[in-house]
């Protein structure tokens, strides 16, 4: 996969820019990203969240983020999307009111038209999503429980998982039958994304 962050407009650059410093104010307030993050948050966010975006077709329009946080992959995703796929829809899950503020405000400030949705994941009316995201929110046993009443049989699921991917790939495939490729991350040696499809609980 090829950087796509190194081949961004003008405007889209200065999209992110913008998050990066909206994400440097508000993050000692509120628990966006870890603080020993920061520094490197081009790497450690930017560019990992951008990943996604060279595995997902621009045919799947309605994009829903799950557990947004401080807005990895989903507001980064929302950005990168707005000139390169002006027609998808991003919908970014949260729970925590003040997370949601700081999202709305990254969209207020960088122009870009995600909607957010602040709620518990599974209190939110099903969205039939062509994909859905999540970065480390919850073992994948767990994450495709939450995820499954937003997709259906065609949406494509991308998880940014850690070192314990493989245990928690073993783990699901006791309740859930899919089909899933195990992709590099570019930016962590230990981690991967899961694409999975076709999931069906057993």
């Amino acid at each position: 996969m090829s950087n796509l962050l190194s081949s961004v407009s003008r405007e889209t650059m200065n999209r992110l820019e913008i998050y990066q410093r909206l994400l440097e104010e508000w993050s000692p307030r509120i628990n966006l990203v870890s603080l020993a993050s920061l520094d490197d948050a081009w790497d450690r966010h930017f560019k990992d969240s951008s990943q996604l975006m060279n595995i997902s077709a621009t045919d799947q329009t309605n994009w829903v983020d799950l557990g947004s946080g401080g807005g990895f992959p989903g507001a980064a995703i929302a950005i990168l999307s707005a000139e390169t796929v002006p027609n998808r829809s991003v919908t970014l899950i949260e729970s925590d009111q003040r997370k949601c503020a700081f999202l709305r405000t990254v969209l207020r400030k960088t122009g870009v038209a995600a909607k957010v949705t602040c709620g518990r994941i599974e209190a939110v009316e099903e969205l039939q999503a062509d994909i859905i995201s999540a970065r480390a929110l919850a073992p994948l046993p767990k994450l495709l429980d939450l995820a499954s009443r937003h997709g259906n049989e065609a949406t494509t699921y991308l998880f940014m998982k850690g070192r314990t991917w493989k245990e928690e790939l073993i783990e699901a495939k006791r309740n859930w039958q899919f089909t899933h490729r195990v992709i590099p991350s570019e930016t962590d040696p230990e981690g991967v994304i899961l694409r999975i499809e076709s999931i069906e609980h057993v």
